[in-house]
């Protein structure tokens, strides 16, 4: 089984990231063209990208359009969570787990040592790991009854 998998190993690399300037618009484009749910709002510095907030479609539909707000003259900072909850690269599965629980999140910006950002881990990644485990269990049990008449004729 392979949930000692870290969720540096279990995250998507490819993370689709704005500024905190980026227009709202323009953010809301971005996830359109990449279909994606969210984006990661970065600072940018010399040693990498550094996680600022994390904006998703619910945050524009319940902060903007249901408030019947023009989007137009909003920035990504007016709108995104800037209480994001993050995890190291080398936390384990478990403790992702206990972390998307504890604060109710369905995304999980990873970051390395120092804090650059490496990736996001989703929660869809945490079941495709655990279905995994749960059939790799079930091909192992199977496989004990067909050795059980051989042991015990």
């Amino acid at each position: 089984m392979s949930s000692q998998r870290s969720a540096g190993e279990l995250c998507s690399r490819e993370v689709v990231t704005v500024l905190r300037s980026t227009a709202l618009n323009e953010a809301a484009r971005l996830m359109r063209e990449r279909h994606v749910g969210c984006l990661v709002v970065v600072d940018e510095g010399p040693e990498g990208r550094f996680v600022a907030g994390i904006l998703t479609d619910r945050d524009i539909v319940t902060a903007v359009v249901a408030r019947e707000v023009s989007p137009l003259m909003l920035r990504v900072a007016d709108v995104m969570s800037s209480d994001v909850a993050t995890i190291s690269e080398d936390a384990s599965l478990h403790q992702a787990i206990a972390l998307v629980e504890r604060r109710g999140v369905r995304r999980l910006p990873v970051v390395a040592s120092g804090g650059a950002l490496v990736g996001l881990l989703a929660a869809d990644d945490l079941l495709r790991q655990l279905a995994a485990d749960l059939r790799a269990l079930g091909d192992a049990l199977g496989g004990q009854r067909g050795r059980e008449p051989l042991v015990r004729p």
